[in-house]
C-alpha cells in the first residue's frame, strides 16, 4: 500500500480529525506555553498541513466517486 493510498481508507471524520488534529495541538501548546518563535513556526506548519488536507481532499479516489454519483442524483 502506497503512503498515499493510506488516507484513503480512512473514515470522513479521521480524514477530518488527521487534518485539524495537529493544528489544534499547536494552539494548545500557545495557550499554555504564550507565544514563541517555534510555536508559531508549528503553526504555520499546521495551518499548511490543514490546507493541504482540505485541497487534496476532492482528489480522493473515494470523493471523486461520491461527487459523481451526486451528479447524477441532481439530474
Amino acid at each position: 500500500m502506497f503512503p498515499g493510498n493510506l488516507l484513503d481508507h480512512l473514515s470522513p471524520h479521521a480524514r477530518v480529525a488527521t487534518a485539524a488534529a495537529p493544528f489544534v495541538l499547536a494552539m494548545l501548546l500557545r495557550l499554555i506555553f504564550g507565544p514563541s518563535r517555534y510555536i508559531g513556526w508549528f503553526i504555520t506548519l499546521t495551518t499548511v498541513w490543514f490546507a493541504v488536507n482540505v485541497l487534496i481532499a476532492p482528489y480522493s479516489a473515494k470523493m471523486r466517486q461520491d461527487i459523481r454519483d451526486l451528479g447524477s442524483l441532481v439530474r
